[in-house]
């Protein structure tokens, strides 16, 4: 089997568990529910018609044995069997209802039924205790003769405080017994359509999540192989369709940081290639030189010197990017002069950009500063960084603004340029690591995200915007006066 095969295989199992882990959570509570309710509502109809049966019996009892006792036992005990055998001849619920007298040994002297009971012996426990307790009693089971299943009353009949016999009435359960097993049926007809119902949903609505899911995971496995930006078709208005949105948002950017990264490796490959070119021919040059002319050699240790301080400054930015990424980027916060740190900056680069033919103009505050809470070694990077970025974007307008001033609580630092500006589509992103959009400057693309992170330890703000009047960028840097 091939490995897609065994994929699909195991995800096709791994979506069937899920299935069946739904059913067994949310049917099985339901099944058992609507057993427990079968079963209540069986016993419930049962003992509803056979106590009805026998509160009617019992009542047919005590009546009838009560007029016999008062009409054809006031005599006393003479002619008590004709008595019996005449009662059971006047018996008008014969047909459905059998009356018998028991003898109090236990048995039978007079049926409604038929002759061919007398003189048998039912030996029922109702009939036992009428005779032993004198009390009335019920029996629901089997006749010990004919197996038919009934339910029979028993009561005693009195002279003088002693039982002489007993009025027995006896009523098959046959047609009580098929309406009880109707009644069950139909409960139980019921419940099956119900849990069909329920399974039929669950499988419904588990079926329209394990779809998705199944769709997901394999854009989750395409993407984990390496199908960056791959994007699912989203049909869903739930949170399945959020969870879509956000694999397809997640893979989006996946691939942008990818192509990023694959952008950045390519860049700085060239970048570090390009001065270190520069740096072996003239060191060779130099070497083989045999003139001594002083000019060219000034001119080459010049570009040498060149070329190492951006060699530096690409590894200073690397390191400082791993740092981030690792979670160690941290400041030496002390109180700081800020002004003093942003001239040192400008002192630096001033030399620097006149040789290159760039005019940098610096405005001082209009009162002193205080001193603030910071990192001067962090913030002092930030501001070359920007400076240099000033030179290398906007060195065509030939001249870069720098001022430093307070606003309320804040000391900010602003520095711009005077070339192209940045294109408005590519303002949201330029602080982006990796991002380098349509400049075709040389630069690693992270340089302007360390910033934005060592701006933002100090709680400050890092903005960066085209100039609202004439072209050109500006750099706005904004500290909190208050200590950290």
């Amino acid at each position: 089997m091939k490995r897609d095969d065994k994929s699909k295989k195991w995800n096709f199992l791994w979506l069937r568990g899920l299935r069946q882990q739904w059913i067994v959570n949310s049917v099985m509570p339901v099944l058992l529910l609507l057993v427990v309710l079968v079963l209540l509502f069986s016993v419930g109809i049962s003992n509803f018609y056979y106590n009805s049966i026998r509160d009617g019996l019992e009542q047919q009892a005590k009546a009838q044995a009560g007029a016999f006792m008062d009409y054809f036992m006031s005599e006393g005990f003479a002619g008590y069997l004709q008595k019996a055998n005449q009662a059971v001849a006047d018996f008008e619920e014969k047909n459905r209802i059998e009356m018998q007298f028991v003898s109090n040994s236990g048995r039978i002297q007079a049926s409604s039924l038929s002759g061919l009971v007398v003189g048998t012996a039912p030996g029922t426990s109702d009939i036992t205790t009428a005779i032993e307790s004198g009390r009335m009693d019920a029996f629901r089971g089997r006749d010990p003769r004919t197996g038919e299943n009934i339910l029979a009353v028993s009561h005693p009949l009195m002279v003088n405080d002693q039982v002489v016999g007993v009025m027995r009435f006896i009523t098959s359960l046959r047609g009580v017994n098929q309406q009880v097993r109707l009644a069950v049926m139909t409960v139980c007809l019921i419940a099956v359509l119900c849990m069909m119902l329920v399974i039929v949903a669950n499988l419904l609505f588990i079926n329209s999540v394990v779809e998705p899911i199944g769709v997901v995971t394999e854009a989750a496995k395409r993407i984990s192989a390496g199908s960056y930006g791959f994007s699912i078709e989203n049909k869903y208005d739930n949170e399945l369709g959020e969870l879509v949105e956000n694999i397809n948002t997640m893979s989006l950017k996946i691939g942008q940081n990818e192509k990023m990264k694959s952008e950045f490796i390519s860049s700085v490959s060239h970048e570090l290639r390009t001065p270190l070119t520069a740096i072996n021919g003239w060191g060779e040059t130099i070497l083989a030189d045999q003139t001594g002319d002083q000019t060219q050699l000034r001119r080459g240790i010049r570009i040498i010197l060149n070329e190492s301080r951006r060699l530096s400054t690409m590894v200073e930015e690397l390191l400082e990017f791993s740092k981030m990424e690792d979670g160690h980027f941290t400041l030496q916060i002390e109180e700081m002069d800020l002004q003093a740190e942003f001239e040192d900056a400008i002192f630096t680069y001033r030399e620097l950009f006149r040789q290159e033919g760039i005019a940098l103009n610096y405005q001082g505050p209009e009162e002193e500063l205080p001193p603030i809470s910071g990192d001067p070694e962090r913030l002092k990077q930030v501001f070359c960084n920007v400076l240099d970025n000033a030179a290398k974007h906007g060195g065509s307008g030939k001249r870069i603004d720098a001022a430093i001033f307070r606003e309320e609580d804040w000391q900010v630092v602003e520095v711009r340029d005077f070339g192209p500006g940045i294109p408005v589509a590519e303002l949201p992103f330029v602080k982006q690591k990796f991002y380098k959009g349509s400049s075709k400057a040389r630069g690693s693309g992270i340089g302007l995200a360390v910033c934005d992170e060592i701006v933002k330890l100090h709680g400050g703000e890092f903005e960066i915007a085209n100039a609202q009047e004439g072209s050109g960028t500006v750099v706005t840097i904004r500290l909190p006066e208050k200590r950290l």
